[in-house]
């Protein structure tokens, strides 16, 4: 279902029989033009689910829910969830005799947030480095070849990371390993 207004919004969800006041309404309407998640937060009772299950509803779609609690923010919780998501992706395939792929475990959001990293501290990296060595009489130049050599060595190590907790995780007793997740 295509939404074009707050207005459409709430008559969609009158259709369902969730009635939402205009505030409710805008927010969720936004997340869904702009294509965020909408974090909703409140004291317990207060319809936070059951309106992500009629918009689930709405739009055809699953609703994944993700519970906070007090000192559990939200970037947290999102990169916990991602890990307990990744261990239950593992565990499945145990189940079945396969093994997961390392294109499924370092997977396109992984290397993407690497290289936003790597982005972002290059050129600050250089600057830093240039204006701290500029005193000196005889340095050497940087080049390229340094970062892409950080770079290398930055993946390296999150390879090694994300392999050994793997290990860990594949030498775990399977359902201790989802009970505590």
């Amino acid at each position: 279902m295509q939404i074009e207004s707050i207005d459409q919004l709430q008559e969609a969800l009158r259709g369902k029989n969730y009635v939402a006041d205009r505030g409710l309404a805008t927010a969720v309407f936004l997340a869904l033009k702009l294509q965020r998640p909408l974090f909703l937060e409140g004291e317990p009772g207060v319809g936070k689910t059951e309106v992500a299950k009629v918009i689930a509803d709405l739009l055809g779609t699953r609703l994944i829910r993700l519970q906070c609690y007090e000192g559990l923010d939200v970037n947290q919780a999102v990169y916990e969830w991602n890990y307990t998501r990744q261990m239950l992706h593992i565990r499945l395939l145990e189940a079945r005799g396969e093994r997961a792929s390392e294109a499924e475990l370092f997977g396109k959001e992984f290397l993407r947030l690497l290289l936003i990293a790597f982005l972002i501290a290059t050129p600050v990296s250089w600057w830093a480095m240039n204006h701290w060595l500029e005193d000196y009489p005889s340095r050497i130049p940087l080049n390229a070849g340094v970062f892409l050599l950080a770079l290398g060595a930055t993946v390296l190590i999150a390879a090694i990371t994300i392999s050994a907790q793997s290990i860990k995780a594949a030498l775990a007793h399977p359902v201790d390993s989802l009970r505590s997740e």
